[in-house]
This record gives C-alpha cells, structure tokens and sequence, in this order.
C-alpha cells in the first residue's frame, strides 16, 4: 500500500559527448523507496570536471555517485544538511588525496545537489556548475558561480578535491507543487538565455526527456551559429509533481495504513505463512514461529496485540521497530526478513534462530566456566555496537530477549524498545522505554526520568553480565526507591566475588565501572569495558589494597556505625 500524499516528482536528461573518454560532465537522480524517501529524500545532481581526460570522467562520475551511495547510507536520525555535508567532506578528502598522485590531470570537480525531502529543498553547490528553478513565470539561477579568471581562461575556484577542506553553499527553500529545476554546465552559458528555457520547457513539459532533448539541440544550434564548442552540454530537469501534506511525511506513513491481525493459532495461516508455533503473547505483542508455505522457509512473524489496534502510539512504534532494525546488519542480531508477497495486515518478519533464550542457557549449563561466560558477554556487546554505530539505542536488553543458538552464538532477537535520539519522525527514547515498561536491567537514569545515551545499555549489558557471573540481580530491590538524583547515590554495589569467589577482584573492577549509577562514570565505550573483562586492569587490583574507607566509603562508615552501636550497646548492658 503507497502513500498517496508522498512526494513525487519527474525528471528528464540529455547529453552530447564526443566520446566515452572525453566524457567531463555527469548527472544523475535517485528516488528512493519506502522508509528512505521519508527518511532522505530525492536528490538529482550535477557534476562537472575542469579536464577533458579520462581523469576527468572519473572525478564526475565519483562525485555522483559517491554523493548518492553514501547519503543515502548515513543515520537516518540526521537531517539532510547533517547528512549531505558530512558526506560531500569526506568524497572532497579522498578527491584531493588522490590528485596528489596524478601528474597530468586532477581529480576536482564542480558540484551542485538539490534534495527534496517532504516541502523543502536543500541545494549543496560548489563550483560553477548551474542550478535554476522556474516557477511560474519567474525563472532564476539559484547557485551562486564560484569562478575565477585566469590567463583568458575562467577556472572553479571552488570545487570538490581542490583544496584539503571544501566550503559548501548551502540553502534551503520551500518546495511548490510544480517547481521545476534545471541542472547544467558552464557549458551551456554563452548559448541559451533565459527565455528560450521557460519555452522550451512549457512546450515540451508533457515529457521532461523530451524538453532536455530539444534544449540540447537549440544549444547545439546555437553554439554552432556563434561558434562556439557543441560537444559538451548536459541537461536534466527534475519537476515536483506532489508534495506531502501540511504536516508532513513520517516514516510510518511511507508503511501504509494496515490493519492489525486478530490472535493466531497453530494451523492458521496469513499472508501465506503458516502458524506453527506461538512463541509468546502478551500485551503488546504477539510473536509466532511460521512457515512460508511457497518455499518452506521458517521464520518469526511479530504482530501488535490485537488490544493495541487503537493505539497510535503503539502502533506508530511497532512501525519503527521494522524500519529501525533492518539497518543493522550483524551476525549478532536477528536480521528482519523481506516480505515476499504484499502484506494484508500489520506485522514484521525476521529470521528464525534454533536456540535457548540466555535465561534457558544459564539454567541449562550452571557450571559454565569464567571464560565461556565472557565469551557470550563479548557477544553481546558486538550486538550492541551493532545498533550504536546506526545510531540505535536497544534500551530492552534482558536475558529473555536474547538467544543462544546451537553454535553457541549470542542472537539479539527483540527490538521493542530501539529508539533513534534526535530522529524527528520517532518518539524520544525515554518515551519509548516507558512506553514499553522497565526491567530489573534497565539503567537507573530511566526511572528519573533522564533523556538516556549509549551509556544506558552499557549498564543493563553489564547488568546481565553480573547476573550470568554470580546468579543475582544488581541493586536487587534497590531500583524502586529511586525517585531523584540524591537517591542515586544511595545505591549500594555489592562486589561480584562475595557471590562467586572465582571472579578475580580486577573482574568485578570492570563491572563495578559499568555499573556506575551516575551514567558519567561508566566506561565511554563498550570496546573498554570488554577489554577490562578479558584482561586485567591494574587500577582496579590496586584498588584492592587501598584502605577500605577510601576503597569504598559508604561501606566503611556502615561497618564503622555498626560496631559503634554495638559497643554502645554493651555498654548500656553493663
């Protein structure tokens, strides 16, 4: 099922070239689908060489596609100037590296994007490459030329690979149904004016190819007349045909309206797939093993709880569940699985795992040794930074969401409450982790009502990975009487090896830092706190033989309290 209120616009190009190797000037546009045109837009661009070589050809054709290959690939929780800007530095590092290393010819190219996403465009320039929009009756040049005049010739002087940093223009605008914008080179000045574009494109404005066909060959003509070069002109118009609605297009809006299933059975079937399995039901969701009855593949079909079917906002976040984790790509998280066939009703599909949830695992292996355990600690936090380098807070870790497969590999299956910081067409992450309910894993910021970070999940990592070492739970029965910072403080860590006399002090050390109730003192990345769990750290056996008031303060002056109101105790007695 299509939006009909997406944005949609149509595009037309035509070139004249001499050859293939003489080739100094490409354009190009992508219209993505689904998710992604919400998420990022359409772009169309243009880009032009300063040689005539084969040199040339390739510092073009990098820069466009470059450009749409890798904005299209950046977290979708940035916005498009985020997004274009970062990518355009980094094609301009690599194009001026590699100029270096040529010695007749360079890789620098002027550049010109223009990105619609919902009703505004975004127009990225540098250059001398030419962008114009006709609206109406008005048409006008909407990138600034950056030229300079040298020995009788007219150079860029800005431009992609010229210099080690780019400085980008940069303009947004407010998109109107019917915009039209054309993309071309330095080469077409000199031909064609003003008023033979607005002709051209009205007479021809039925089939947008077409107008770019007939451009080019006026300019043709005309260059020829004036004796000018004819064998470097590129044309592209791209036409917004639709815009989305005044308030704009979510990225569940690009999902479809679809209605939620009502509760399955075992032998039921929906969409082809057969249920052969309930794996859990509850009141948010409902979770099946099926069979695809068209090629027998085995997978997990997850639908909202039928109960939630008016409920907006569980709904609006089943959606992002679906669009968020299938960016992530891991062998340390479940992959969700293309539907095959148009689906009739709401629900997602991801791979099936033959495995044991980590709670199973644990009850099934209870001697497991000290280095099969980080291992599957080490697992999970490659499943974590998985989701961190996405942008993707997982904000539901907890043993039952996590499988061990018949290989021995950690399997991150439930996606509930990933959330997106700063991602405009998703909830806040706190409201995401209310919305979906608090565990005895998750970070104490939460129940303070704390925007969380990537912090967050390194706490309920290492909440489980204390679990799994000693068979207790982190501030058992403590979590509930957090009700402000003062109480956070108050928090009291009980050491790993009163539990487990074989974890080594250095052991307990990393979790003790992972644990921190204060999500500052935690470790900046997972890749550290792995790393102490594996090896030892000489901070923290130091730590052991310091005096036990300055080791830990609050237990010192707890003991210290006691054996005082002991004494006093006895003394009374006597």
């Amino acid at each position: 099922m299509t939006n009909d209120s997406q944005l949609k616009i149509s595009y037309g190009q035509a070139f004249i070239a001499p050859d293939k190797n003489s080739v100094r000037s490409t354009m190009s546009v992508k219209i993505p689908e689904g998710s992604a045109l919400a998420a990022k837009g359409i772009a169309a661009v243009v880009a032009d060489s300063t040689w005539r070589n084969v040199i040339a050809k390739q510092a073009a054709e990098t820069c466009t596609r470059g450009f749409l290959a890798d904005y299209y690939a950046t977290p979708d929780n940035w916005d498009v100037k985020t997004s274009a800007t970062k990518v355009l530095s980094a094609l301009n590092s690599w194009l001026f590296s590699q100029g270096k290393n040529v010695a007749n010819g360079n890789y620098i190219s002027s550049f010109s994007a223009v990105v619609l996403k919902g009703r505004q465009g975004h127009l990225f320039h540098m250059g001398d490459t030419l962008v114009f929009r006709l609206r109406g009756g008005e048409f006008e040049q909407v990138s600034r030329e950056h030229t300079n005049f040298m020995g009788g010739y007219r150079y860029p002087s800005r431009a992609l690979g010229l210099d080690p940093s780019v400085d980008i223009d940069y303009h947004q605008f407010n998109l109107k149904q019917g915009d039209i914008f054309l993309f071309t080179t330095q080469a077409a000045k000199g031909t064609l004016v003003a008023s033979d574009y607005v002709q051209l494109i009205r007479q021809y404005a039925a089939d947008l190819n077409q107008a770019c066909d007939q451009i080019l060959h006026t300019a043709c003509e005309k260059a020829s007349a004036r004796g000018y070069s004819s064998t470097h002109f590129c044309f592209q118009l791209a036409r917004v045909d639709l815009l989305p609605d005044e308030q704009g297009e979510s990225i569940a809006d690009a999902f479809g309206a679809l209605p939620v299933p009502n509760d399955m059975n075992v032998g039921e079937e929906l969409d082809g797939y057969r249920i052969e399995e309930v794996l859990n039901k509850s009141a948010m969701s409902c979770i099946y093993r099926v069979r695809d009855k068209h090629t027998g593949r085995q997978m997990v079909l997850k639908a909202p709880a039928p109960q939630l079917a008016m409920r907006k906002d569980f709904i609006r976040q089943f959606i992002m569940q679906q669009w968020v984790v299938e960016r992530v790509n891991s062998p340390y998280v479940a992959k969700i699985v293309d539907a095959s066939r148009p689906r009739n009703s709401l629900y997602y599909l991801r791979e099936y795992v033959d495995g044991r949830t980590l709670t199973e695992w644990i009850a099934q292996n209870p001697n497991t040794d000290l280095r099969r355990m980080i291992d599957l600690i080490e697992q999970m936090v490659k499943a974590i930074r998985a989701l961190h380098r996405r942008d993707i807070l997982c904000q539901g870790l907890h043993p039952d969401n996590i499988l061990v497969d018949q290989m021995g590999m950690i399997k991150l299956i439930d996606f509930a409450s990933c959330a997106v910081p700063g991602a405009v067409d998703l909830p806040s992450p706190l409201v995401i982790a209310k919305m979906v309910g608090f565990s005895s894993y998750t970070a104490p910021e939460y129940r303070l009502s704390r925007e969380p970070n990537a912090n967050a999940d390194q706490f309920s990592l290492a909440a489980i990975a204390y679990w799994m070492l000693t068979g207790q739970k982190v501030y058992v029965d403590q979590m509930d009487s957090l009700h402000s910072r003062a109480d956070i403080s108050r928090l009291e860590y009980m050491p790993s090896f009163q539990y487990n006399p074989m974890i080594p002090v250095w052991l307990d050390g990393a979790l003790r830092r992972a644990l921190q109730p204060n999500p500052e003192l935690r470790y900046r990345r997972l890749s550290e706190f792995i790393y102490d769990l594996k090896k030892p750290n000489p901070h923290y056996i130091k730590e052991t033989q310091m005096p036990l008031a300055e080791r830990s303060p609050l237990v010192f002056w707890k003991g210290l309290s006691g054996v005082l109101l002991l004494l006093l105790l006895l003394s009374l007695m006597h």
